[in-house]
Parts: structure tokens; sequence; C-alpha cells
């Protein structure tokens, strides 16, 4: 049968690009129902020049972008949906993504430096290459890396940009000149996208929202806006700096793409849109990303929370020029979805992503065995860079299913730390988390986040929650008004809710035992050289050197034993984990 030539008239649309860290993707939604109508996605290279660092070509991020639209719309047009019918445009990002690059010839002037980390011994996340964190935290006061967190809620890291752009002055001879010249322009990847899209070179918009501002390092959380003290701090001209918008409003107009005349009027940072996403926009609400790491957020309404407990403050949202900022606190973790790749790809325990669910349920219990995954230090609360991943309370009877089940309970004691943090920070128990990401498709660990946070999960339907919070401030902004953020209008998600399923007795047992096996796992690695300024070898003395050997022969023959244990029905029945008090 012929499909039919007449169009599907749906009511406004409205559309997101959401570009991430490994791919970008084009989404369009019915602004009316919130339905997901149709998305393309394209992935992204990424070049590791030197450890610990990551880099990604802006001209690409852009290709993909183009990409990314025209697929998109192509497939709409074979819907029979009306593509005129796209009404603006909102973008998504990762955060802390930086590049400079030249206004006159609209060229880059280096590769977008992204945000491969690793623990320093400034108990910040800091790239391998550290002169210029060294210098800057040299002339703070006490070597106090929250010398500036009062301003900006955020620790000297070079997990923002500023450290970043600084380092690109300094470094990179092109960038250098064009600052000097006059000719720069710097932007987190928000920027780069709007800029490019509404005309580049010619009249192109240099803007970027509070959400992303605020993860420089140079944006006053308060002021809302660049502060003169922090730019002078880190030597950086305000001049080359994009002007800063909130994150609903029309920035200007596509001048190229699929979607010409369409009005670019939204921009919210990844983690922010999520929120948004998740219709968090009342104090005390809070959602959780789970992907490679793991991000929560917790609205704390129009007034900023100082966190006492290792938490960021940073800017949630503003929704339109004239609306107040809400602000959030946010805690990360490094090791989410990245423990169920190294169990892969490091172990060879699964073979797909998938079989980490069915192994763990198996079983249903680690058997005492406690995982913690902390492979390049602990982040948030602890910040605590000497830490390494250990497994304790293994016995005879563990095998690789209690491991899967012990790496699934190690993702939710960790997002429990941060809950835990927040709620002392805010001073208000949450009462449920909202959840999105890759993970969440696990069942099995929903279920386990419910049971150890002692209160409801709830996980939406719709997984793609980061674009939709773009695509709502997009839609929503005053001169489009095609999306309604009031209350009474919201389209309600359908959603699962996981509720808790065991006693809170057992629940606190088990996350008092995962805190005994984090002390276990600090203080692994030092930073203290030896006199002559070497490296003490392991086997500068004989006995010791043995027991190494012996060490490792030992924990050959228990991987190998956990490899290829047999089936978990013909171990001993496991008794339940709050009985094993042997450890």
């Amino acid at each position: 049968m012929a499909a039919s030539s007449e169009r599907i008239v749906l009511g406004p649309l409205v559309a997101a690009v959401d570009q991430g860290t490994s791919s970008t993707r084009f989404l369009v939604f019915n602004a009316k129902t919130a339905e997901l109508l149709s998305h393309h996605q394209v992935e992204i290279k990424q070049s590791f020049p030197k450890e610990g660092w990551v880099e990604e070509d802006p001209k690409e991020i852009l290709q993909s972008v183009y990409e990314c639209m025209d697929r998109t719309c192509e497939k709409l047009t074979q819907l029979n949906i009306d593509i005129s019918n796209i009404k603006a445009i909102g973008v998504t990002n990762q955060r802390e993504t930086t590049l400079v690059w030249d206004k006159e010839t609209g060229e880059p002037l280096y590769n977008a430096i992204g945000m491969c980390l690793r623990v320093s011994e400034f108990g910040a996340l800091l790239l391998v290459t550290q002169s210029t964190v060294e210098r800057l935290i040299n002339k703070t006061p006490g070597r106090n890396k929250n010398h500036l967190k009062h301003k900006t809620g955020l620790p000297i890291s070079t997990y923002f940009s500023a450290v970043k752009l600084r380092w690109l002055m300094d470094n990179v001879p092109e960038v250098h000149k064009a600052v000097l010249s006059h000719r720069a322009m710097f932007g987190t990847v928000d920027s780069w996208i709007i800029w490019c899209l509404t005309g580049g070179k010619k009249g192109g918009v240099h803007c970027t929202d509070v959400t992303n501002a605020s993860r420089t390092m140079l944006f006053n959380i308060h002021t809302l806006a660049w502060d003169p003290d922090l730019c002078k701090y880190f030597d950086i001209p305000m001049e080359i700096l994009p002007s800063v918008r909130s994150s609903s409003e029309i920035y200007g107009l596509m001048v190229s793409g699929c979607c010409p005349g369409c009005l670019k009027s939204g921009c919210l940072g990844d983690q922010s849109a999520a929120l948004v996403g998740q219709m968090c926009f009342q104090d005390g609400q809070a959602k959780n990303t789970y992907g490679t790491g793991c991000f929560l957020l917790r609205n704390t309404g129009t007034k900023p929370v100082m966190s006492d407990h290792g938490l960021l403050t940073t800017v949630a949202y503003k929704l339109g020029r004239d609306k107040p900022a809400f602000y959030a606190l946010e805690g990360s973790v490094a090791i989410a979805g990245a423990v169920v790749r190294w169990l892969k790809d490091n172990l060879g325990i699964i073979h797909a992503d998938t079989d980490l669910e069915k192994l763990a349920a198996a079983v249903g219990t680690s058997y005492g065995c406690y995982f913690v995954p902390a492979f390049s230090g602990l982040y948030a609360p602890y910040w605590e860079p000497s830490a390494r991943g250990i497994i304790c309370g293994l016995t005879q009877f563990t095998n690789r299913s209690h491991l899967a089940f012990a790496a699934l309970e190690a993702v939710c004691f960790q997002v429990r730390e941060l809950m835990d943090a927040m709620n002392q920070d805010s001073g208000i128990p949450l009462s449920q988390l909202q959840v999105d990401g890759g993970m969440t498709s696990n069942r099995l660990l929903m279920q386990l986040q419910a049971d150890i946070l002692c209160i409801p999960v709830v996980k939406p339907s719709m997984p793609e929650t980061t674009a939709l919070g773009a695509a709502m401030a997009a839609g929503a902004a005053e001169g489009v008004s095609v999306w309604s953020l009031s209350p009474e209008d919201l389209t309600e998600v359908t959603s699962e809710k996981f509720d808790p399923q065991i006693n809170p007795e057992e629940s606190e047992f088990r996350y008092a035992r995962w805190k005994k096996a984090v002390q276990k796992s600090m203080n692994w690695e030092t930073t203290e050289p030896l006199s002559n300024g070497k490296e003490p070898s392991i086997f500068c003395s004989v006995p010791l050197g043995f027991y190494i050997l012996g060490s490792m022969f030992m924990l050959i023959g228990v991987i190998s034993t956990l490899t290829h244990s047999v089936l978990p029905g013909s171990f001993p029945k496991c008794i339940p984990d709050h009985q094993c008090h042997h450890g």
C-alpha cells in the first residue's frame, strides 16, 4: 500500500541538540504531549594525546550537529510529519568541555578539551598536566583549593573551564596571539554550536546560559555575571567571554541546516537539562543520572546552599530573563557504568553489559562481599586521591555472581553517600529519587537503589530526559511559548516506581559494612618520594618481594576461580547478607 501523501499535523514541535562527550544527537518532540517523534545520533572521535587528557575536533562536533539534524528531518519527512512545524531548538551539552576560536575566520584555534580526569594531591579533579593548577594553588592563601568557592560554588580544579582556558592561553601560540589581537572567542560547546548555527563569523551570536557559565570558575553565582576579580585571578580578559543569558530565551535564528529561520531559544548544561526534563522544579526534588559515572543534583530553590560535605554548588536553571535563578547541590561518582565495563573487559566475568543483571539476580546477594571501585581515588564526598579499588569479604563460597551483585551494590552505596551529604547540607531528607541514564534499564539496580536509600526510586518511561529538558526550555521561551512550564500544564510523565523491599535495619547494616570497606580502600597510594627523588621499588627487600609474588599468584587463583566458577545453583545455599558477620 502506498504511503499517504498527506502530512500529519501534530501541532508545534520542538527540537534539541544533545552534544555529549562521545556523541551528538538531534531529537524532535511534540510540544503538547512531550512525545519523542524522531532522533538521530552520530559518534564523535576522541583523541588522547597524553594520559588523563581527552580532546575532540570542534569542526567534527559541528558537522555531527548538521548531520544529525539532516537525518532526523529526513526521518520525519518519511513519516509525513511537516518539519516546518519545528518552532524552536534547544541545546544541551557536557558543561566543562572548553574551546577557543577565531571570530574573524570562524576557525577553532585548538581542539576542544574535555574532561578525562583523575584525582590529584589537592583533593580535586585534575588533568595530568598540573603546572597551571600548581601555579594558581601556590598564589592562593593557605594553598586552599576552596578559596573561590564563596563566589563560584566550586573548588579550584581543571574539571572546570577556567584552568583549561588558562592552559590554552599559556601553551598554544595560536590562542595566545588571537587573545592579544582581540580575535579570540571562548566558550563551552553550547557557545560554539549557537555561534555557528546563528551565522558564525557573519554575525553569529556569542552567548552561553547561566548553567554552563556557572561551571567555568569565572562566574559569580550570586550576581549571575562574569566576575572581574575571578577573571583577574585567572588572568583572563573578559572580552573573550560569551554574554550570559537565561536558559530559556530567544538567542537568535538558525541560518543553516534543515531548519533555517528556526529560533535558537533554549540552553542548559546536561545535568541541569536532566533536572528540568525530570521536572524537578521544587526545592528538595532530586535526580540522579547513571552513566559512566553518576551525577546527583538536588534543587535547593532560589538561594545557593554551600556544602560542608564535599558537594558542589551550581546554578540549576533560569527559565526566562525575568525569572529567578534556581540552584542545586551536586555530587558526582566517578565509577558507575564504568564498573560494568571493567568486569567485562578486564576480568571477563561477563560478555555483554546486559549479562550483569542476570548474573547478579541468580544469587540475589553479595554473600558479604563488598566492592569499592576507587580505581583512581574516591570522589565526592571524600575527595581522597590515595584510595584504590578493593574487593573484601571474600570466602571460599564467593563466586562471580556474588561479585556481580557487589558491583551493582557499589553503585548504589556511592549514591547513598551523596544523598546523605545532601541531606546534611540541606537539613531536609530526600523523600524520593528520580533517575535517568543508561543503567536505569537494569531493574535489579533500581530495586537495590531503593533498598539502600530507603526511599522510592522513580524512573520515567521516556529515557531521553536530558534532551527533553533542553526542548522544554526552548519551547517555553518568551516569543516561542509553545511549551508551558506551569505546574498545571505540565504533561504527566508515565514512570515506574521502585519501593524499598527490605527493612531499614538490614539496609543500614549493609551500608555500615560498605563504609567499613571504603575506609579499607584509603591510603593505598602515597605521594612521598624517597630522599633521592626516586619512587621506591616494591622489590627493594627480598622478603617483601616474595610476599608480593605470592600474593599475585593467590590473586590470579582467586580471579580464575571467580571467572570459571560453576553455575550458582551448584554452590551451597547463600545465607542472608545480614548474617555474614564473619566478614
